[in-house]
């Protein structure tokens, strides 16, 4: 009997791109699952059917043997279409699996672990607000892993090596069908690596890899802001087998400052004044990041929350020779622990001015005897 075409068992046109072939092959693999037609010899064979033609159309050299010779191509141990049976069904369902999940096939993912990047580290390093608005340089000391020099990173003893995993056989996964899907999973035995150790050695105890601490100089810029990320490349762990190793990322945490506050660069500073100098204005020495002193004049009459910008006294702009502005904020200070004397100075002062002199709250006391006598009549 003549085998059916694979475009035909699958229901798509010879020109179907691999989306529609793997789109068909979903639904026609569904349809005849044997979980879902039990006891059905033609659904069970046909599932064959739609696996061994998914199996040869979504090989693009395949496909394009199939396309010239037809079913001839595979005959004759010419290629792996023909009785295929459930292992068929295994490879070609792999690749939705890798599709919807991530999950690495066999011994492709077994080669990606061996050749694996070394993994990046990460090291929080906190500075003060002077330091980064100078810039430095740190050195710190970081923890990471590197490859055992005495079993050569196999992770067995001397004059040992490690042997296949007999539950995944070498894989690293293990596979168990549950219903219509096929679950992959870890190996337990081997933990995924393909391998299980007899005799490990006695520097790293089996895991093939030592920790050893580095000290490394670490260059902060002017004018770097909290959570700045600073990258080392290939100061992270050591690659396996030769791999190359990670990177080290290292972020920056300005601490609190107990004067300065900080906005980009932009410094905010409140400094209390005296009610004297506010009222008759003056000059005030005022500190900068930087550890210099400012003068800033005060203007007559100056009330809380007023702001004077010192130009340039700012924070560094970072990968600029620009510089940010200092933002100074006054607070006036009521006078306190007066002596008797003082007191009837104030007191004179008050009655002799009356209410010109502060206009803000003779204003505010006159819109509420306005709102009181609103309510009242």
């Amino acid at each position: 009997m003549a085998k059916a075409c694979y475009y035909e068992i699958l229901e798509v046109e010879r020109t179907a791109s691999a989306i529609d072939l793997k789109k068909a092959y979903r639904q026609k693999a569904m349809q005849y699952h044997p979980d879902r037609n039990q006891d059905d010899a033609e659904a069970e064979a046909k599932f064959k059917e739609v696996n061994e033609a998914y199996d040869i159309l979504k090989d693009d050299q395949k496909r394009a043997a199939y396309d010239q010779f037809g079913h001839a191509a595979f005959e004759n141990g010419g290629g792996q279409g023909g009785g295929q049976g459930f292992s068929g069904f295994d490879s070609a369902f792999s690749d939705i699996f890798e599709d919807l999940f991530g999950m690495a096939g066999g011994r492709g993912g077994r080669r990606g672990r061996a050749n694996q990047r070394g993994a990046d580290l990460r090291y929080n390093l906190t500075v003060n607000l002077e330091d980064a608005f100078t810039g430095k340089e740190e050195k710190i000391t970081i923890p990471r892993a590197i490859p055992c020099e005495e079993c050569g990173e196999t992770g067995a003893k001397a004059g040992s090596s490690p042997e296949i995993c007999t539950t995944c056989n070498g894989i690293g996964k293990v596979r168990t069908q549950q219903g219509f899907f096929m679950v992959e999973r870890t190996c337990p035995s081997c933990h995924g690596k393909g391998q299980v150790i007899a005799d490990p050695c006695d520097k790293c105890h089996g895991a093939g890899r030592v920790e050893e601490e580095k000290t490394l100089s670490v260059k902060i810029p002017a004018g770097v802001e909290d959570g700045t990320r600073i990258r080392l490349q290939g100061e992270g762990e050591r690659g396996k087998r030769g791999a190359p190793p990670g990177d080290l990322y290292i972020f920056i945490n300005i601490e609190y400052h107990p004067i300065f506050q900080r906005d980009g660069s932009t410094i905010f500073c409140e400094i209390p004044i005296s009610m004297t100098t506010a009222t008759l204005g003056g000059e005030i020495d005022v500190p900068t990041v930087g550890g210099e002193k400012a003068i800033v004049k005060i203007s007559a009459g100056t009330q809380t929350g007023k702001q004077y910008r010192l130009r340039g006294k700012g924070m560094p702009i970072l990968q600029s020779s620009q510089v940010g502005d200092m933002i100074i904020q006054t607070r006036v200070e009521t006078p306190v622990n007066l002596t008797k004397k003082q007191k009837q100075l104030l007191r004179a002062f008050a009655d002799e001015c009356g209410d010109e002199v502060s206009p803000e709250s003779s204003g505010f006391f006159n819109k509420v005897k306005d709102l009181w006598s609103d309510l009242t009549d």
